[in-house]
Formats: C-alpha cells, structure tokens, sequence
C-alpha cells in the first residue's frame, strides 16, 4: 500500500512538473515572430526548447550584446556552440531586423549586456 501511495505521488509531482513546463512557455511578441519566420530563423530555434540549434534563451544566457548577436548571425562561431550543427551564414538578414531580433533573445535573460554607465565627474572644490 505505501508503495502505491509513494508511486501515485511521484506520478503526480511529475505531472504537475510537466505541467507546468508546458504552461512556461515563452510567447513570441507578434512583430518579431514575423521577422523571425520571414528570416528563416524558426526552422532551427525555438524559445525554450532545443531544435536545430539552441534555444533562444540558452542564447540569451551566454550574454552576448545585441551588436554581437547581429554580428554570429552574420557569421556564425559554431565553436560557440560544441554539440550543435554549425549554422548558415544568414547575411541576408537586414542590420535593423537583426538589431531587433538580437535584443528580443536578449530579453528572456533579463535583457542584453550593457556598457557599464560613466560615471559623473566629480565636482572640483572651489
């Protein structure tokens, strides 16, 4: 019977586990789904899962800037990604539509790497 028990629970912590996997998937705002399946990108990225090529938000998670996201798009560094096919170069792509895509992946960690802000000069004392 605990047996049972333990096994019914284990089977519904999974469940609720799967669950709410599903549920945290990530919505592509309207705008840049449209530019990623106008510029092929679809076919081998996801958000959250792995296809192809990685997840938009294991890309997310390397840090890279916006410029340097445009510029892998542009020419890929497959020894960036060990276990993944290399990517196509898609020069294609126009600079704006990239900058556009670049700071939407960087968005699902919380946003791209920044400059660090300069700081004020300091007043001198009269």
């Amino acid at each position: 019977m605990k047996k049972t028990f333990g096994m019914l629970i284990a089977v519904a912590l999974t469940a609720l586990i799967s669950v709410s996997k599903a549920q945290a998937q990530t919505v592509i705002p309207d705008d840049i789904k449209a530019l990623l399946q106008k510029n092929i990108c679809l076919a081998c990225h996801n958000p959250d899962t792995r296809l192809v090529g990685p997840p938009y938000k294991e890309v997310a998670k390397k840090k890279y800037t916006d410029a340097q996201i445009v510029e892998l798009i542009y020419e890929p560094k497959p020894e960036h990604w060990p276990g993944y096919p290399p990517m196509a170069a898609l020069k294609n792509v126009p600079k704006d539509e990239a900058l556009k895509i670049a700071a939407w992946i960087n968005s699902l960690d919380g946003g791209a790497k920044k400059a660090p802000a300069k700081k004020p000069a300091a007043k001198k004392k009269a």
